[in-house]
C-alpha cells in the first residue's frame, strides 16, 4: 500500500464543508469520488481539518492509502482535468507508511479577512466579512494577547462540539494589513476602507473557535467591551460571554505543519 499526501485548495462558498454528508456537496466527497474513478479503487480520503460550510482553504492536507502504482504525475494530471473549478489539488507526494494527515499534525494556521468600510465591495464579498463601523485595531491587538498560550477555550467552542477536551495552544496571533485606508478602483478612483486579516497559528482549533474569537475581537474593536474583558471571558469558560459567531466566508485554512 502507498500513502499519498494531497495539498488541496478550494473556494468554500458552494460546499457544505469538508466532511462527507448525505445528499450534500462537500469537498471530501467530490475529491474522493474522483480519486476512486481515476484509480478504479475504493480509496478513503482523510483530511486534516473539517472546515465548515463556506470556509475556504489554501493548504488543506489529506491522504489516501492505495494499491495503485499509477505515477503521481499521471494522477495529478487526471485530477487537474476532472476536478471542478472551485477545487484544486496543488501537490501530491508519496509519504512514509505512518503518515496521517490528521494525527501527524503539529500546527495549523488560519486567516480571517475583514473589509472594514461603510461601502460594500462585491469583489471582496465572497472572501471577507464587511464591517461598516470603524475598528480600533490597537485595542483588538491588546485583547488578542490574552489568547496566546495554552488555555481552556470552552468559552469559544461551538455548543454542539464533541471533542473530549477544549484545551488548545495558540502559538501566535498576527494582524496583517493588505490595504491601508483606500481601495483603488480602475475607473472610479478610491473609496475609504481597510482590507486586513487576523492570522491564528495553533496546535489545533475547536469547532467555530476562530469565528467565535473573531466576534469577540470585533466587539473590542467596536469598543463595546474593553480589551481586558477577553481574559475574563476566557476564564469564564462560558460561551454566552463571548461574541457572535462571524460569517464563514472570511475564514481560510492557510497551512498545516507536520
Amino acid at each position: 500500500m502507498r500513502t499519498l499526501k494531497l495539498i488541496i485548495q478550494y473556494q468554500g462558498a458552494q460546499f457544505s464543508g469538508w466532511q462527507i454528508q448525505p445528499e450534500k456537496r462537500t469537498v471530501q466527497g467530490v475529491v474522493q469520488e474522483i480519486l476512486r474513478k481515476i484509480l478504479d479503487e475504493s480509496v478513503d480520503l482523510v483530511g486534516s481539518s473539517r472546515t465548515d460550510a463556506g470556509v475556504h482553504a489554501l493548504g488543506q492536507v489529506a491522504h489516501i492509502k492505495t494499491k495503485s502504482r499509477m505515477p503521481m504525475a499521471k494522477l495529478h494530471h487526471a485530477l487537474k482535468r476532472m476536478l471542478p473549478n472551485d477545487i484544486s489539488v496543488i501537490k501530491i507526494s508519496e509519504e512514509r507508511e505512518t503518515f496521517h494527515s490528521q494525527k501527524s499534525t503539529k500546527k495549523k494556521t488560519y486567516r480571517y479577512w475583514v473589509w472594514n468600510s461603510s461601502i460594500g465591495h462585491p469583489q471582496l464579498a465572497w472572501m471577507s466579512w464587511q464591517i461598516p463601523t470603524p475598528l480600533n485595531i490597537l485595542k483588538m491587538k491588546k485583547a488578542a494577547r490574552y489568547l496566546v498560550g495554552t488555555h481552556d477555550f470552552m468559552a469559544f467552542r461551538a455548543a454542539d462540539a464533541s471533542t473530549k477536551t477544549s484545551v488548545r495552544t495558540i502559538y501566535k496571533i498576527r494582524f496583517r494589513s493588505q490595504l491601508k485606508n483606500t481601495w483603488a478602483f480602475s475607473f472610479f478612483g478610491k473609496i475609504s476602507g481597510q482590507f486586513f486579516c487576523i492570522e491564528f497559528t495553533g496546535s489545533g482549533f475547536l469547532k467555530n473557535m476562530i469565528r467565535n474569537i473573531m466576534g469577540t475581537l470585533v466587539d473590542v474593536g467596536r469598543e463595546k467591551i474593553p480589551p481586558e474583558e477577553m481574559k475574563k471571558i476566557l476564564l469564564s469558560k462560558d460561551r454566552r460571554n463571548a461574541g457572535m459567531k462571524v460569517p464563514a466566508q472570511g475564514l481560510f485554512l492557510v497551512k498545516i505543519d507536520y
